[in-house]
């Protein structure tokens, strides 16, 4: 029997293709093996929680009581304490005039030089309207220039005053001067911004009353921050009489303390 056998080139070849498949599959088997399982997102530990405190608040300023008495006893100017005079200049509260220009108050009153801006260098609200020739205003501060020890000048310093209407304003030291005008003026009184209690006090005055009177009616539909001839007249008439009240002694409620 003849059995017939491959050519030996053929044979050769037949065996590397089979040799070559089989390191193929050994090789793609040992990559395959040595691949690590993806991380699983469910298995990750969660980041620690860190526990923030509370940023503590401010503290909360105390009122401040309406003061009685000088603040700095001996001087030539006295003058309420400047924890007092910073909350008043900020709260800008008419009735708070009211009680400092009172009758009887020890505070030091000055009197407009000549007419001028009105504007606070405290930093509280100012009013918009000038202060007059002769007005009368209540010394808050007297700043004194820092000259470095030279001698200038003119630089006589300012002064931090309060108005009849709640405002306060900074004025040199040549615009105010302490001698009383024969009429002193004063600044216009808000009588819609009075506390209840201080418009009832000074209503039971029978001047006062019957301005207010007039004053109702006069500007009766004029918004804020309008006026016309005759609601600007009946305005000063009942602010004058209630500046003449005070000057007088005319009781008032007693002032609140300064939140």
């Amino acid at each position: 029997m003849h059995v017939a056998f491959p050519e030996p080139s053929r044979r050769g070849g037949a065996w590397g293709s089979v040799l070559g498949a089989a390191a193929i599959t050994l090789v793609l088997s040992g990559c395959g093996g040595s691949a690590e399982p993806a991380n699983d997102a469910s298995q990750a530990k969660p980041a620690p929680k860190v526990d923030i405190a509370p940023s503590p608040e401010p503290p909360k300023e105390e009122p401040i009581a309406f003061p009685t008495a000088c603040a700095n006893e001996g001087s030539e100017l006295c003058v309420p304490p400047n924890a007092f005079v910073r909350r008043l200049c900020a709260a800008g509260m008419p009735e708070m005039a009211l009680a400092l220009f009172a009758k009887g108050t020890p505070w030091v009153r000055g009197y407009l030089a000549r007419a001028t801006e009105a504007w606070d260098a405290s930093g509280g609200p100012s009013s918009s309207n000038k202060l007059a020739f002769e007005e009368e205003v209540l010394i808050l501060e007297k700043r004194t220039p820092n000259t470095g020890g030279m001698v200038v000048s003119g630089a006589s310093g300012s002064y931090d005053v309060l108005r009849w209407n709640g405002s306060c304003a900074s004025l040199q030291a040549e615009e105010i001067r302490m001698r009383v005008p024969p009429e002193p003026l004063h600044a216009e009184i808000p009588w819609r911004k009075l506390d209840d209690d201080v418009q009832e006090a000074l209503l039971k005055d029978e001047k006062i009353a019957t301005r207010a009177a007039e004053q109702k009616k006069e500007c009766k539909g004029v918004s804020s921050g309008q006026t016309n001839a005759k609601c600007e007249k009946a305005q000063k008439a009942l602010g004058k009489a209630i500046v003449a009240f005070v000057r007088r002694g005319g009781a008032l409620p007693p002032p609140p303390a300064l939140p």
